[in-house]
């Protein structure tokens, strides 16, 4: 299967390069869009592929989508599929893989004529229905293994009736519906709204004096009038400043502008997803017709348009470029994402957009019992994984694993503080990313959808070297970054006035794991709905040798039930209980469990309850969340 992969990947590269030498730019890949039946949630593609010269076509769907780092079978919703030659001959098609499709004895072109189905607005999938279509590229379009580079050009046709407008990173044309790409890279990067849109403009001056444009397209309820749409832009505006601020400049946006694809409809799931000049956002909670509705719009809105500097182009070498044939992995989603994660709530307080710093992360990090069993390294490499990935077995993430988001976020805070104190305010975070920026991100690939130089692990560590020194930089990767130590967030939260404080009094703890009343025994690890939690390891549960799936007899003697499962809290930590404890097979042990003071943790702010920060503090503080624009 392989060797024939790539003799048809050399055969379309050879009649790509043929029409090079040739003289001539090679003719385009052509997409013609049609959706008759929007209400049954289908559309068809008409995609023609030409001056292919006289070896088999072999097309197929993408396994993974920008953005998202699992694998998804996009192949499964196509249920017609016809090929024809130039002449409209029909030819033969034979499936070698479940997302690939092989057309032989054609005359040089190739036209397939397929229908798929698409039911879910979200930044991954494809959804058609009466009042919409939200294309993902990847979840639509078939391409032609093996010419990547070759242009495409790609039309829509609203439904009969409607007059629905197009909202895309695509190139426009002449024709507001038709649109075109350089290449397959940009073209599965750019999802597509089509419908009655509201939308806005604004422009935006960069601290270099840089002007970029931003469009927001909005499909939302009926009540959502052009003025709240406006009234979102001109918060965004602030927020894009604030951010283009930590960067000292806006990249360049290769079609003109950055646009916002925003779903905001109570049938939508709730998701953000960034690709390189635009971001597809939707949200069934969120009502742009007031103010606090449109402020709440701004927490993914944040994250997302930080994406434009931060791993769309500040890019990870596992992503560079992407595969859409297979999941992607990389080394840096603790940074990608995480630190992304920290940075959406910080500009939006200097912002003034938003009150909430981000320091709740920290406490999420601390009382997950997954903390010391993986590197951030070793959790961005679980991605695959756990981005919306499904998978049918057991698995133990829920003590294993900590998301690449959260721990990331913390990291960042871990990073920002640590540079603060050691500089005295002179070096932050901010420096950090406007290095990598300057390194990595600002340096431009001539080639729209590429990046010129993506970042390893290594150029992590120096770059950080660059701003503070080698042995820093080296203790901060050695011990946290791909080691398995905790920074001291103590000592770091005190620098700006919080504190880390139990989450409860004294109370006693068996351990943070569900279990189920079965009239007469209680089942660990199992939820009411069905769901198996293992036992989290060093918890009491864990050292008395109990896990998912056994089942607590009795307590102490007594029968087990909930009330006494419940009221081992009131006692104190170190007290011993008697446990007998039946296994699967039935076999009985009879078990010590030994409880301990619950170690969960908040991160409460000291002048939240009265107290009084101190002048440095309160600097530190100041510092931190002050706007860097005028």
């Amino acid at each position: 299967m392989a060797a024939r992969r790539f003799v048809l990947a050399c055969a379309a590269i050879a009649a790509l390069v043929a029409g090079l030498a040739a003289g001539r730019a090679p003719d385009p890949v052509v997409y013609r869009v049609t959706i008759p039946e929007p209400a049954h949630h289908w559309l068809q593609v008409d995609a023609t592929f030409p001056d292919i010269g006289r070896a088999p076509l072999r097309v197929r769907m993408s396994r993974s989508s920008p953005g998202r780092y699992a694998v998804h079978e996009f192949a499964r919703n196509i249920f017609s599929f016809q090929a024809f030659d130039d002449s409209g001959r029909p030819l033969a098609v034979t499936r070698p893989g479940a997302d690939e499709w092989d057309v032989a004895g054609h005359d040089g072109t190739v036209r397939i004529v397929y229908r798929i189905f698409g039911d879910d607005a979200d930044g991954t999938h494809l959804a058609v229905d009466t009042t919409h279509a939200r294309i993902n590229m990847p979840a639509t379009f078939l391409w032609a293994v093996g010419d990547d580079l070759r242009p495409i050009r790609v039309t829509f046709t609203p439904p009969a009736g409607r007059s629905w407008r197009a909202a895309t990173q695509l190139f426009a044309t002449s024709d507001p519906l038709t649109f075109t790409a350089p290449n397959v890279q940009y073209f599965m990067d750019s999802p597509t709204e089509l419908a009655d849109l509201r939308e806005a403009r604004f422009d935006v001056a960069g601290p270099d004096g840089v002007t970029a444009r931003f469009r927001l397209a909005v499909h939302a309820s009926a009540d959502t009038s052009d003025a709240d749409v406006a009234a979102l832009g001109t918060l965004l505006a602030r927020l894009a400043r604030e951010q283009a601020a930590v960067f000292g400049a806006f990249p360049t946006f290769e079609p003109g502008e950055y646009t916002f694809l925003l779903d905001y409809v109570p049938w939508a799931d709730g998701d953000g997803m960034e690709h390189r000049n635009s971001t597809a956002i939707s949200d069934p909670g969120v009502s742009l017709t007031t103010d606090s509705g449109r402020r709440a719009a701004l927490d993914s809105m944040s994250h997302e348009l930080f994406h434009i500097w931060n791993v769309e182009r500040i890019r990870p070498v596992g992503l560079e470029p992407f595969d859409f044939t297979r999941e992607n992995v990389t080394c840096c989603l603790w940074l990608a994402e995480g630190f992304t994660q920290y940075y959406g709530p910080l500009l939006l307080a200097r912002a003034g957009l938003g009150a909430a710093p981000p320091i709740d992360n920290v406490a999420a990090v601390l009382d997950s019992p997954a903390r010391g069993v993986r590197s951030a390294v070793g959790m961005s490499e679980e991605a695959p994984f756990t981005d919306a990935a499904v998978a049918d077995e057991p698995t133990d993430d829920a003590r294993t694993f900590v998301s690449y988001y959260t721990g990331g976020a913390a990291l960042a805070l871990a990073l920002d503080f640590s540079l603060r104190e050691r500089s005295g305010g002179a070096v932050s975070l901010d420096d950090y990313m406007r290095r990598l920026w300057r390194t990595y991100g600002a340096p431009a690939d001539p080639r729209p959808g590429f990046v010129l130089t993506p970042y390893t692990l290594r150029n992590l560590r120096d770059a950080l070297a660059a701003i503070a020194t080698p042995a820093f930089a080296d203790d901060f990767f050695d011990r946290y970054v791909e080691g398995r130590e905790t920074p001291d967030y103590a000592h770091l939260l005190g620098l700006a006035g919080y504190r880390l404080q139990a989450a409860t009094s004294a109370r006693a703890w068996a351990g943070d794991v569900p279990v189920l009343d079965a009239g007469g025994t209680l089942v660990v690890g199992v939820t009411a709905d069905g769901a198996r939690v293992p036992v989290p390891f060093d918890t009491p549960l864990y050292r008395a040798g109990i896990d998912e799936g056994d089942r607590i007899v009795s307590i102490d003697g007594r029968p087990a039930t909930s009330a006494a499962w419940a009221a081992l809290a009131t006692r104190a930590p170190g007290d011993a209980v008697s446990l007998v404890v039946a296994r699967r097979d039935g076999h009985r042990d009879t078990t010590r469990l030994v409880l301990e003071r619950d170690p969960d943790v908040l991160v409460t702010a000291i002048d939240a309850g009265g107290g009084r920060l101190t002048p440095e503090q309160a600097r530190f503080r100041s510092q931190w969340l002050a706007s860097r624009t005028k």
